[in-house]
């Protein structure tokens, strides 16, 4: 167990450890640092829980055979996390200094100026949306950003993947496995996925391709529940009658935004806009980073909470190297 040397009330001074973001590797780093004798601050951001908490049924993070309701477990965590002394506060963090030591970061609705001797970025990443309308309505309900979370519960229905990139191609050939059948939209005639998925793709007889149509609306019936998905043609002019496909789901995979605005160019990213470290430390000391605003690749709860335990875990070591711990 480490031990504060110079802890301190907000915004009395420095905070040792403050986390941007409260989603599953955000509040994993939480528990970690609490129960490290951090006492870390969360500034939970303008989605507390981030998208797990959205989720209706979560069947694959470990420990919930059953599953589990995907806000009752960022819950279960914010709590695990408040038991061993973590603060939680409902503002988000709009701009940190990280030229000044201890770091300072601004905040919207806080009129106490943090600083901080560290900090953990697991602000996670968005979820690209078309902005159809009542969209945000169906989230949940037919609507899904994630086949590896949703694909389970359309098993023998027929659903809809929008998008053409390899994470389209990899969701729809994951829909394979319950879906009887799956119908890719895409607003090209040619998929931007890579050969291989592409081959992958076309091998699955479930796989049907809906060529150069974009989505405009969705459909339901008067009870609210999602029926298909209203299309227009994207290679013949803006008089083209619209389509309707019918679907039990709907799946997004047209990418992911991360959130990392408040950081402006301060710390390096790849060429899709997340932030790279060596492992979970960054290019600045004390500086560390957790969960999807650095994996483009895997995205899931289970991976997101191991780096979040990393992230935490490196803190205190890095706390103790400057001298601002000591081990009990």
């Amino acid at each position: 167990m480490a031990e504060a040397l110079n802890e301190q009330e907000p915004g009395s001074g420095a905070e040792l450890a403050v986390i941007v973001g409260s989603g599953v590797a955000g509040l994993t780093a939480a528990v970690y640092a609490a129960r490290g004798n951090l006492r870390p601050l969360v500034f939970e951001g303008p989605e507390p829980g981030g998208q797990l908490s959205l989720t209706s049924v979560v069947e694959n993070f470990p420990g919930f055979p059953d599953g589990i309701n995907g806000f009752d477990l960022v819950d279960n965590i914010r709590l695990q996390a408040e038991r061993f002394g973590a603060r939680c506060v409902a503002h988000s963090v709009t701009g940190i200094d990280f030229g000044q030591r201890p770091f300072v970061l601004l905040t919207d609705g806080d009129p106490a100026q943090r600083r901080a001797h560290s900090v953990i970025i697991a602000s996670g990443a968005r979820a690209r949306m078309l902005g159809l309308p009542a969209e945000g309505e169906m989230l949940g309900r037919g609507l899904s950003t994630c086949a590896t979370c949703d694909g389970a519960f359309f098993k023998e229905r027929r659903v809809i993947v929008v998008g053409g990139g390899d994470s389209a191609m990899e969701d729809a050939i994951y829909l394979t496995k319950f879906a009887a059948e799956v119908h890719v939209v895409h607003r090209r005639n040619l998929l931007r996925a890579s050969r291989i998925m592409q081959d992958r793709a076309f091998a699955k007889k479930e796989i049907h391709f809906h060529w150069n149509r974009a989505p405009v609306e969705f459909l339901r019936d008067p009870g609210g529940k999602l029926t298909g998905l209203r299309v227009r043609a994207t290679d013949t002019g803006d008089g083209a009658p619209l389509e309707e496909i019918p679907a039990d789901g709907v799946f997004y995979a047209i990418g992911h935004i991360p959130n990392t605005d408040m950081l402006g160019g301060a710390l390096p990213r790849d060429a899709q806009g997340y932030l790279t470290a060596h492992g979970v430390r960054s290019a600045i000391p004390g500086v560390f980073i957790a969960g999807d605003v650095a994996d483009h690749r895997y995205q899931q709860a289970a991976t997101a909470a191991g780096t979040g335990c990393a992230a935490a875990m490196e803190a205190e070591d890095w706390l103790e190297e400057q001298g601002l711990l000591h081990r009990a």
